[in-house]
């Protein structure tokens, strides 16, 4: 008449899922039944994610009251379940188990001399707790289970059963003793023929009244457990009722027509109450599953007390496997009232509190699944929820803010010419070609003078216009990366750099080659002219626009977006499209370069009218020192600083080769 206790152990699940407790404690009693409910609740609970924190014995009656003896025993087991990190204890509730923990609860108060009986835990009851089953208690504080969770059977009010509860008067007649006993102990009096001692106690004067009794000592209403008792005798008589029918219209199998009714075995009644299904008095449908069980469910019970020992059950949700709608479970947590020391706030049930969002979960070396630290997520990565195991990466266009616990949009680093770098950089470009256009202009006025002349005059201008275009091309790295700056900056910068060294080496030869000419007999005065020089310049400008022509067909340049090398910004900027030819083309200068550092080296020690040598071998010691430090730092930096080492580079060295070739002193 009961329903399947795996309901029961289902709604605890659920309760505590709902209710986000994730670490309990359970109270069962010291004998099998105990290990039984353990066995059966501890792996659905590790399944759900629940964590046992806490499991206590409760011993048997005889043992209760010689521990009570023991203040020691007392004050550590008190201190053992108020001081552990456990605040819901899961009660087996037999009557062995909750007979010790209310006394444990009460004589801890005494001892303590506390007049808060409460210590600050929330229980869940199963479905064998009710408080009359704490008559024999009547001076323990209710209070105690102030807030208490329980499940009961289901139960109705069946009419008239208060009215009969109030005819019920204790008589000196045979058959009425339990009545009289029951009488005695609850009134706390004694009948005038009773053998008791009569101390302290009063007479009965048979005018007492059930229902002046508290609520823990006499329900008024009828409990789950009478309930099923009330229906079980209803389902007996159904029962009983359908046999005699159907021996009634089966008389060739009754004797003489008779049922045998008073030698009717009890095993003859199973087949009869497995297809009972009536109505009872109140309306309640009984009926019973395949099995032979009760078809019902359990309610969840809300424990209500109040200072003069009464009480109310506050029913605040159920569990229904036979429910039509699909909800088995049904709660509302709005409706509890919960114990005092709570302040009405929902009581927490964890191990350690939940991770923040900014935090990940990680477990603790040898502590249960229920307990974890919460280390930071690592750089680039974020959590937005409570409790989560891993943090996740932000997408490409987004970046962790500093609490680590939401995406925030990047913004865009590139060299832009309305930022105060940008403006330096382009004012120092244009400065520099205004100083060689100057430079030219000059050289352009006095091109007849002996000097200009010496200086090998197409030559000169040839460097003077590849540097001015030097000084220019840098402009080509500021701004918006565009598909056409990107497309030509790196080429514009590696032909016309091809240029400017091829210059500066033709005219080292040409010195070199003039020094050898002017030696008696020499053969080198066919050498010296226009046409070894520009064949210099023209070889080695068109072996560098080769590069450049094949790293244009294959892999160009293009404008593109890095997500990831910067954590708050997008990098705008040109993509090299093959790494490999960009280094070619530096490579290339940088072999001209060499060989021109060495010619002009080898060449630094020639008479003084041929001392231009000199001035060349500076010039290319800075241009060489610029390039070489340029690699490590171009490589060293990212988004515009990358693009502002490489500038840098270009006006570092263009104005390298300017200053020391044309300045006063080496003209």
């Amino acid at each position: 008449m009961v329903p399947n206790e795996a309901y029961q152990y289902a709604g605890i699940v659920q309760l505590l899922l709902h209710l986000k407790w994730t670490w309990v404690g359970i109270i069962t009693s010291d004998d099998d039944n105990g290990e039984n409910f353990v066995q059966t609740m501890v792996p659905k609970l590790a399944q759900n994610g629940i964590c046992l924190g806490l499991h206590e014995k409760a011993t048997s009656f005889s043992q209760t009251i010689e521990s009570m003896k023991a203040e020691g025993v007392i004050q550590n087991k008190a201190a053992q379940l108020t001081k552990s990190t456990v605040g819901v204890f899961i009660v087996n509730a037999e009557p062995q188990t909750t007979i010790w923990l209310s006394w444990f609860i009460y004589f801890y108060s005494v001892i303590e001399d506390v007049t808060e009986t409460s210590i600050g835990k929330v229980w869940i009851m199963t479905a064998q707790w009710d408080f009359s089953l704490q008559t024999l208690q009547r001076y323990f504080d209710i209070q105690m289970f102030d807030g208490t969770l329980s499940f009961a059977l289901r139960s109705n009010e069946v009419p008239a059963f208060r009215k009969f509860l109030r005819t019920l008067h204790p008589s000196s007649e045979k058959g009425d003793d339990f009545i009289r006993i029951f009488w005695e102990k609850a009134f706390n009096c004694l009948f005038t023929d009773s053998n008791k001692s009569r101390e302290s106690e009063d007479p009965c004067t048979k005018q007492e009244k059930l229902e002046s009794l508290s609520g823990a000592l006499f329900e008024m209403s009828m409990t789950g457990k009478s309930y099923s008792v009330y229906n079980a005798v209803y389902a007996i008589a159904m029962a009983l009722h359908k046999i005699y029918s159907w021996g009634a219209k089966h008389k060739s199998v009754m004797d003489k027509g008779r049922a045998a009714l008073p030698h009717l075995q009890p095993w003859q009644l199973h087949t009869f109450l497995q297809s009972i299904s009536f109505n009872n008095s109140v309306g309640d449908t009984i009926s019973f599953d395949e099995n032979g069980e009760l078809a019902a469910g359990f309610d969840i019970i809300n424990w209500v007390t109040f200072p003069n020992q009464s009480f109310l059950r506050v029913e605040i949700g159920r569990m229904d496997p036979q429910s039509s709608q699909g909800q088995t479970f049904i709660f509302n947590e709005k409706i509890i009232t919960w114990d005092r020391t709570f302040n009405q706030v929902l009581p927490l049930a964890m191990c350690n509190d939940n991770c923040q969002p900014g935090y990940r979960k990680l477990k603790k070396e040898g502590e249960p699944f229920c307990c974890y630290d919460c280390p930071p997520c690592p750089d680039g990565k974020i959590s937005n929820q409570n409790d989560m195991v891993e943090c996740s990466n932000c997408p490409g266009s987004q970046y962790p803010n500093r609490n680590k616990d939401q995406c925030l949009p990047k913004g865009t680093n590139y060299l832009s010419f309305a930022e105060p770098l940008g403006m330096i950089l382009t004012f120092l470009a244009l400065s520099f070609s205004l100083l060689t256009a100057l430079v030219v202009g000059i050289f352009f006025k006095n091109k007849n003078t002996p000097i200009v002349k010496a200086n090998n005059r197409d030559i000169t201008y040839s460097l003077l216009i590849s540097l001015f275009l030097c000084f220019l091309c840098a402009l080509l790295f500021i701004g918006w990366p565009q598909p056409v700056t990107c497309y030509l900056r790196q080429i514009a910068f590696g032909v016309i750099f091809s240029v400017a060294v091829s210059c500066i080496l033709a005219k080292t030869i040409t010195v070199v080659l003039a020094f050898m000419a002017t030696k008696p007999g020499s053969r080198m005065r066919k050498w010296v002219g226009r046409k070894m020089a520009n064949s210099i310049i023209l070889g080695c400008s068109l072996l560098q626009a080769s590069i450049c022509g094949v790293w244009l067909s294959t892999a160009p340049p293009f404008p593109d977006m890095d997500m990831h090398s910067l954590d708050e910004e997008i990098i705008l900027e040109c993509n090299e499209g093959s790494i490999t030819m960009f280094y070619c083309v530096l490579g290339y200068l940088g072999v001209l370069a060499v060989v021109s550092f060495t010619v002009a080296f080898l060449a630094r020690k020639l008479p003084d009218s041929f001392n231009e040598a000199k001035f060349i071998t500076f010039s290319m010691l800075v241009f060489c020192s610029v390039w070489l430090s340029f690699v490590p730092s171009y490589l060293s930096t990212k988004g515009k600083y990358m693009v502002a080492v490489e500038i840098f580079s270009i006006l570092a060295s263009s104005v390298g080769l300017l200053g020391c070739i044309f300045s006063p002193n080496a003209t």
